[in-house]
């Protein structure tokens, strides 16, 4: 480890989910002459501004300077931040270091840790995990990817907390440098993302491989046997399936309506899965990963029933937001590639509306059309992907397609052609970056506007 105290530090993107503002109290901690550079200008900026407003922080805010990189001793950088950069490039020629907030601390943190990644329902089995081994461990914590920095708890982090960590796939690339993998690994599932930002498939795989690629004997990878791809995985480490399929020859598995495990050598019930809170096939799966990584450290099935029984799931995930009218609406702007919202379509009832589109990451939309085909009455389609997305339902469907210019445009139409007993579904398969900061802002907007009819119904 690079000791900081003294050092000239450079953040690269301060960003607005947390990481940045967590990276820079760290560094303001330990003594480090820290330099925050951002594209975006102050205005953009102003929550993670106000909450850094009493540190000693020099701002280059609106663009970055070739200087102000020639002049570090490390680059703390954005994990979004692309590694074709031309500013990190010429930073790696003259042998400045680059890091990220999640290298920072899986170098320092002395605890186990759970490391849980997947092109879609990382979070919620992020969450699943850490609530049941919060039920040996009382002192978990659970970050990353999932809310603010963890750098700043690292005081209150000893050999018997346990650590829960979402890991994107570019927070996994980062990690490539370190060789880290976390102790224990799951994985839940693969499908094509952000290849916009990682420039192939095979890249943005590599890049998600590593959460077990760096595992000794002594680590876990909990691996969805379900995935073609993922059940192929692994590290040095002891393997455990998880599988969806009663046939399967599984560790954690579904048979006769009940969540199983065979990890120990003797077979024992979970729970039943009719009880599991969480709606929709794709969360029985979720919940299979997170109880894998649960029972590996030692967690009782008693405890993982509990909290499977209660888990109610988070904003933006299928989001059951409100009936009006008879028609139910549900929020998972989370979905920010065509997978999930395929996802979404497979846990509701055929012919619903739905409404999709957005920021254009470069994905396939071809699988998703087929399916909105089979399961859309209505699709309404907003921003940069509505003409691929409306191109890929098939030719002789009856889904009717409509366009809006705005979201709010987007539920007025939906609502106008929802049927009493029907559904509306907000699952963009689309980032929202050419319209909002992020899929939470989209998706708080959405909630909003329903919200809204609801008031406006009395």
């Amino acid at each position: 480890m690079m000791p900081l105290d003294g050092r000239r530090v450079l953040v690269m993107g301060l960003g607005l989910f947390g990481g940045g503002v967590g990276a820079v109290r760290f560094l303001c901690k330990e003594g480090a002459r820290v330099t925050v550079t951002d594209l975006r200008p102050a205005e953009a900026l102003r929550e993670s501004l106000k909450a850094l407003d009493t540190l000693p922080v020099v701002y280059r805010l609106g663009g970055h300077e070739a200087a102000d990189f020639r002049a570090a001793d490390l680059i703390v950088a954005n994990p979004g931040v692309p590694r074709s950069s031309p500013f990190l490039k010429d930073a790696g020629k003259r042998g400045i270091p680059v890091t990220t907030e999640i290298c920072l601390f899986a170098e320092r943190c002395k605890a186990p840790v759970v490391g849980i990644t997947g092109s879609s329902g990382k979070t919620t089995t992020t969450s699943l995990a850490g609530e049941m081994i919060r039920r040996r461990y009382p002192r978990t914590m659970v970050g990353g990817n999932i809310g603010g920095s963890l750098l700043n708890e690292l005081d209150e982090i000893t050999a018997d907390t346990r650590v829960v960590l979402e890991l994107s796939s570019f927070q996994l690339d980062r990690l490539t440098e370190m060789k880290w993998s976390p102790q224990t690994a799951v994985v839940t599932n693969f499908a094509p993302n952000h290849l916009d930002i990682h420039g192939s498939l095979e890249v943005y795989k590599r890049a998600k491989r590593q959460i077990v690629a760096h595992q000794d004997v002594r680590d876990v990878a909990v691996l969805n046997g379900d995935d073609p791809e993922v059940r192929r995985w692994s590290g040095d480490g002891r393997r455990i399936v998880f599988s969806a399929q009663p046939a399967s020859r599984a560790d954690v598995y579904l048979v006769d309506g009940e969540i199983r495990h065979r990890i120990g050598g003797f077979e024992k019930t979970v729970c039943p899965a009719g009880e599991v809170a969480l709606p929709g096939k794709h969360n029985l799966s979720n919940a299979l990963a997170a109880s894998g990584a649960a029972l590996s450290n030692g967690v009782a099935e008693s405890d993982i029933a509990a909290v499977l029984r209660t888990f109610k799931g988070l904003s933006h995930r299928l989001e059951r937001v409100a009936e009006i009218r008879g028609v139910t609406y549900y929020n998972d702007s989370i979905a920010t590639s065509p997978d999930r919202t395929q996802v979404a379509l497979s846990a509701l009832p055929p012919g619903l509306v739905l409404i999709a589109g957005g920021y254009d990451k470069g994905l396939a939309f071809s699988t998703l059309g087929r399916q909105i085909g089979r399961r859309v009455s209505h699709l309404v389609l907003m921003g940069q992907t509505s003409d691929a997305i409306a191109a890929s339902v098939p030719a002789g469907s009856t889904t009717r397609i409509l366009r809006a210019d705005s979201l709010d445009d987007a539920v007025s139409a939906a609502a106008k052609r929802a049927a009493p007993g029907s559904t509306v579904l907000f699952s963009p398969a689309s980032a929202s970056y050419d319209r909002f900061r992020n899929f939470t802002e989209r998706g708080d907007r959405f909630r909003q506007l329903v919200l809204d009819m609801r008031t406006d119904d009395g």
